[in-house]
């Protein structure tokens, strides 16, 4: 789950990570309210939604009085913000994060993640921070520095000396960093945060170090166990069809193809996927029905499917390890009905009763397709979008 960054802020704040003083915006006739509260003559106003770039697409703008202030708060609030991130259609933003201007020598970049592949929380700090990291790390990888950070043993003190001295700081701003640093890591342990970066960390003229950037995201596996961030989640900033997914404990993520898929079992769909493009076909959509599948379930992953106007075809690839195959049959088939399915759909059944659940669904008078291994079903639903052909 994302954060907005004056969300993330507020908690790294509290976890002793220094921030500008900064007021959410929600509505331009507040914008003279918030200057007064933070003072100066200058103010930098950001809008707020999920995704970078924002600089670059004109989501991040210097103000120098209260009027353009307004102006820029008129012109980003109830508009949709488009960059590198948001593809064509951009996000809306709802609010913008306004705060005072900072007079900088130096921009770093900072960031914490899990790397799964070393089991290990990676730390990378770079000299290069700024608008352009990505291009950074892409043409001088050397200029990324990494500390990997043992889980059961914590951060180090000497792996924030290290990165200190890899990003050039000196004196008192290399205990200033360490602080940030072990702030930082006690706040990715306590939200239980997948990634925690800030872009740009900023050394001020007088030597502090401030984040000007935030950017914050929880591991929705751990949302459970974290009731009142779970609550921060802005369902405007989702695709919509991704948030009620998730609603009834389905996994779905909307790719750019006509043939939808319906999958129980992670690895299963990214086979039924490669599949698909194997024979000439673009999925849809990636869909975890989930080892557990029931009717119920079945029938809102249909209406999230149909939901989909650039859907051509269906197709169902149910391995029953757990789940009996008539049962999802008894379920596909009430789907059908009850959804008014009018586009083709075909059945692959594998696993326990699958033969009677293929039979349930051939003896059931309605439109559907059913095919006796993967590869069939996916030439069969490539050929059914217009594709190809069936073999």
């Amino acid at each position: 789950m994302h954060l907005h960054e004056y969300q993330a802020k507020k908690l790294f704040a509290e976890y002793g990570i220094p921030v500008p003083a900064g007021r959410l915006l929600e509505a331009p006739a507040s914008a003279a309210a918030v200057a007064g509260e933070l003072g100066g003559d200058a103010w930098v106003v950001k809008a707020q939604v999920h995704a970078g770039g924002r600089g670059k697409g004109g989501g991040v703008r210097l103000v120098r009085s209260m009027e353009e202030l307004a102006e820029a708060a008129a012109d980003l609030i109830g508009s949709r913000l488009v960059t590198r991130q948001t593809g064509p259609q951009g996000l809306p933003v709802s609010a913008v994060l306004v705060e005072q201007t900072i007079a900088l020598s130096q921009e770093y970049y900072l960031g914490m993640l899990v790397d799964r592949s070393r089991e290990r929380i990676a730390i990378m700090a770079s000299a290069a921070g700024g608008m352009d990291i990505e291009t950074v790390a892409a043409s001088d990888p050397a200029a990324i520095h990494t500390e990997l950070v043992v889980p059961a043993a914590g951060l180090q003190p000497y792996q924030c000396r290290n990165l200190a001295c890899a990003l050039g700081l000196q004196g008192a701003s290399v205990a200033a960093f360490t602080r940030m640093l072990t702030g930082a890591w006690r706040l990715l342990n306590a939200v239980d945060a997948s990634l925690l970066e800030i872009n740009p960390l900023a050394l001020t003229g007088d030597g502090e170090l401030l984040a000007l950037d935030a950017k914050l995201d929880i591991d929705d596996n751990a949302l459970f166990r974290q009731p009142s961030l779970a609550q921060l989640q802005d369902a405007s900033q989702e695709d919509e069809r991704e948030h009620a997914a998730r609603s009834h404990g389905l996994n779905y993520i909307t790719l750019d193809g006509d043939i939808a898929c319906m999958v129980n079992g992670a690895g299963l769909a990214m086979a039924t996927m490669d599949l698909i493009k194997l024979h000439g076909g673009r999925p849809a959509n990636f869909l975890d029905v989930g080892g557990g599948a029931t009717a119920e379930r079945v029938a809102e992953a249909f209406k999230l499917i149909l939901s989909d106007a650039h859907v051509r075809a269906i197709l169902v690839n149910i391995f029953g390890g757990i789940v009996r195959c008539d049962l999802i049959a008894e379920g596909i088939l009430q789907a059908i009905e009850e959804v008014h399915v009018d586009i083709p759909v075909v059945v692959r059944l594998e696993g326990t009763n699958a033969a009677q659940g293929l039979a349930m669904i051939e003896s059931s008078g309605l439109d559907v397709q059913t095919a006796p291994d993967l590869t069939g079903a996916a030439q069969m639903a490539v050929a059914a979008a217009g594709g190809g052909s069936a073999a």
